[in-house]
C-alpha cells in the first residue's frame, strides 16, 4: 500500500496560513512520518476568474512549497462553480475512484482537511471520501460557531480535529464539539511566523511607502458590510466615519485604510474627507497584502475594523491594540439569528467591552446554543449558566428576549396573554388542543350522521 496522504482542500489564505503554521509546529505528524501531503487549492469566488487564486498567488509560493504536490479543483470541474458541486449519492462512489486516479492517490490511506465543511465543495469530498478521516481547518472566527446544519453520520463520526489559531486564548471553538473531535490550537507565535514570510515573499512599493516612523498611525479595515445586507451603503459609510473618529480621539496622527476589494472608490473619498475634518491624514492601500501584515509593517498604534478576523489576529500575534466599532449594530441586525457571522461578531465585540476569556467562553456556549439548540443541545447546561450570570443588558444583547423564551432559558420575558393561551398544556399547545377537540367533534357528528341516515 502507498504511504499516508494527508489532502489540504482549502480556499483562502488564511486557511493555507493556518494549515502551514500546523504542519511547521508538528502538530500534524513529524518530519519523520512518512506522509505525502497534497494541496487542493479551490476557488471558491463568486466570479473565479476575477479573483486571486490560492494556488497561483506569488506571494503564497513558499508556503505551497510546503506540499509535496498541488493538484487545483477548479479545472477538473470547470465549468461548474465549485459551490454548485453537489452529486447525487450514486454517484459518489465513481467520482471517488476517478479523483483518485486523476490525483494520483491510489488506495493510500487519506486524511482530509476541509475549511466550511458544511458547503459544497468541502462537504462533497468529505462525503465523497467515504473512508478518510476528516479534519476542519480553522476558517476564522466562524470556526468558534457551531456547524450551521447537520450532517450526516456517517460524515461526523470521521471528524477527527478542529485545527484553529490559538488567537481567542482561552475559549475553544464550538464546530464539531458535539462529535467529541479534537481541537488543535496553533499558537499565534507559530501563525505570527507564517503571517511574516508571505508578508515578506514579494517588495510591496506600495506598502513601503505609506511607512512613516515617528508618526502615530491607525490603520483602518473595511469589510463591505452592505454586500452582505447587513446595512445600507450609507450606513456603512458612517460606521467607517465613526472608525475614523475613533483613531482620532485615540490619538492618531495618521490612518491608512485598506478597502475591501468590492468596495466602491467613493467610500475612500468619504473617509478622506472625515479625516480632514479630523486634522488626520490619510492614506489607501489597496494592495494583496493581509490586513494583519499590513498593521505589523506600518508598525500600527491602533486596528480600527467591524468585527473582521484580523482583529483577535493582530492583537493576539502582534500584539497591536485593537478596536471594534458597530459590533452591536451587526449583532442588532444579523438575520437570521443563525446568521453564521453571528459568533465572530460577537467575540470581537466582546473582545472590545474587555469581556474576560472563562466569561467569553460562556458568552459563546450560550450564543452558540440558541443559535443551533438540537445541534449543540451538550451546551444547554453552560448556556443557562452563563446567561444566568449575565446583565438584562448583556442578555439582550447578544440572546433577544424572544429567543430566551422560545428555548426557555433564564431572562426571558413573561409570556402575554396570548402567548400563555398557546403554551404547552400537558404536552400539547392549548391552540392544538382546541383543534384536536373540534377535530373529535366533527368526526363524532359525522358517525351520528351516517347513523341517523343508515349509511
Amino acid at each position: 500500500m502507498s504511504r499516508p496522504i494527508q489532502l489540504f482542500a482549502l480556499h483562502s489564505a488564511y486557511g493555507l496560513m493556518t494549515a502551514v503554521a500546523a504542519i511547521d509546529a508538528g502538530l500534524l505528524g513529524g518530519e519523520d512520518d512518512d506522509i505525502e501531503r497534497i494541496l487542493v487549492p479551490m476557488n471558491t469566488a463568486a466570479v473565479p476568474e476575477t479573483a486571486p487564486d490560492l494556488g497561483s498567488v506569488p506571494r503564497l509560493a513558499s508556503l505551497r512549497a510546503r506540499f509535496d504536490r498541488i493538484e487545483a479543483l477548479n479545472p477538473l470541474l470547470d465549468p461548474l462553480h465549485p459551490t454548485a458541486w453537489r452529486p447525487d449519492d450514486h454517484d459518489l462512489p465513481i467520482l471517488e475512484r476517478l479523483l483518485r486516479r486523476a490525483w494520483g492517490l491510489g488506495d493510500a490511506r487519506l486524511e482530509l482537511f476541509v475549511q466550511s465543511p458544511q458547503v459544497a465543495p468541502a462537504r462533497t469530498l468529505m462525503t465523497l471520501f467515504s473512508q478518510a478521516q476528516l479534519n476542519v481547518i480553522g476558517d476564522g472566527l466562524m470556526t468558534y460557531s457551531p456547524i450551521r446544519s447537520a450532517l450526516p453520520r456517517q460524515v461526523t463520526e470521521r471528524v477527527a480535529r478542529v485545527v484553529h489559531p490559538d488567537v481567542v486564548p482561552g475559549v475553544a471553538p464550538l464546530v464539531f464539539v458535539e462529535t467529541g473531535a479534537i481541537r488543535v490550537p496553533v499558537s499565534a507565535a507559530d501563525l505570527g511566523r507564517v503571517l511574516r514570510e508571505a508578508g515578506r515573499a514579494q517588495p510591496d512599493a506600495a506598502l513601503d511607502t505609506l511607512v512613516t516612523p515617528g508618526v502615530r498611525t491607525a490603520l483602518v479595515l473595511g469589510q463591505y458590510l452592505s454586500a452582505l445586507g447587513l446595512m445600507s451603503a450609507d450606513d456603512e459609510t458612517a460606521l467607517q466615519m465613526r472608525m475614523i473618529d475613533r483613531a482620532a480621539d485615540g490619538g492618531a496622527q495618521r490612518v491608512v485604510f485598506k478597502p475591501h476589494p468590492s468596495a466602491p472608490p467613493a467610500l475612500s473619498d468619504a473617509l478622506a474627507q472625515r479625516a480632514s475634518a479630523r486634522g488626520l491624514d490619510l492614506a489607501t492601500y489597496a494592495g494583496d497584502q493581509p490586513g494583519e501584515y499590513v498593521a505589523h509593517h506600518l508598525g500600527a498604534a491602533a486596528v480600527i475594523a467591524g468585527f473582521s478576523t484580523a482583529l483577535p489576529t493582530v492583537r493576539a500575534v502582534f500584539g497591536i491594540p485593537v478596536h471594534a466599532v458597530g459590533a452591536d449594530t451587526v449583532l442588532a441586525r444579523l438575520t437570521p439569528y443563525e446568521n453564521s457571522n453571528r459568533v465572530p461578531a460577537v467575540i470581537v465585540d466582546a473582545l472590545e467591552r474587555r469581556v474576560a476569556a472563562d466569561e467569553l467562553q460562556g458568552v459563546v456556549n450560550a450564543v452558540g446554543y440558541a443559535m443551533q439548540p438540537d445541534i449543540a443541545a451538550h451546551l444547554r447546561p453552560s448556556a443557562i449558566a452563563a446567561l444566568a450570570a449575565m446583565t438584562a443588558a448583556d442578555r439582550e444583547r447578544y440572546v433577544p428576549p424572544h429567543r430566551l423564551r422560545a428555548l426557555d432559558l433564564p431572562g426571558a420575558p413573561a409570556p402575554t396573554r396570548w402567548q400563555r393561551t398557546g403554551d404547552q398544556a400537558g404536552g400539547v399547545g392549548r391552540w392544538e388542543e382546541l383543534r384536536l377537540t373540534m377535530e373529535g367533534a366533527k368526526r363524532r357528528a359525522r358517525r351520528v350522521w351516517k347513523a341517523a341516515s343508515g349509511r
